[in-house]
């Protein structure tokens, strides 16, 4: 069973900044039905940026949201049409982001599990390769998935 299915993955998404690009990953949260109050889970996903850095390397980024408004855990792949500025290890802006939605009550587990997992995954150049250079959801899903998975 995959995280991630075709219609968790939008691809070219023009954001103008990255708030915008957490704002459009909050209002997907709905549309997943992974919560049921974008704002609360767009609140989320901004205070967890002003603690640290969800850019890793490469263009890409983890945000992730933590909040008792998200129901189901769940993540969404977001591809930008260009890249935009976000903290990141390496200062590179940043047109791929992996976004996580975790219960608040499911903070220490799933969220650590899948968090470490996504980084570990795009630390790796070809992995990271093959998402950027896919336009097709489905095996964007996959790859993601494969990534994910025990």
């Amino acid at each position: 069973m995959g995280f991630v299915s075709a219609n968790q993955v939008t691809i070219g998404y023009a954001a103008a900044s990255r708030e915008d690009a957490l704002h459009y990953l909050s209002e997907q949260a709905i549309e997943l039905g992974f919560a049921d109050d974008a704002s609360a889970v767009e609140a989320a996903f901004i205070a967890r940026e002003n603690e640290a850095e969800t850019g890793l390397v490469a263009g890409f980024a983890v945000p992730h949201a933590k909040s008792d408004a998200i129901h189901t855990p769940g993540v969404a792949v977001l591809k930008l049409a260009e890249p935009v500025e976000w903290p990141s290890f390496d200062g590179v802006p940043v047109d791929v982001a992996l976004a996580l939605y975790v219960p608040a009550g499911e903070a220490g587990t799933t969220h650590l599990r899948l968090l470490s997992k996504a980084a570990v995954m795009l630390m790796d150049a070809g992995c990271r390769d093959k998402v950027r250079a896919s336009i097709d959801p489905a095996e964007i899903a996959e790859l993601i998935n494969s990534g994910l998975e025990d």
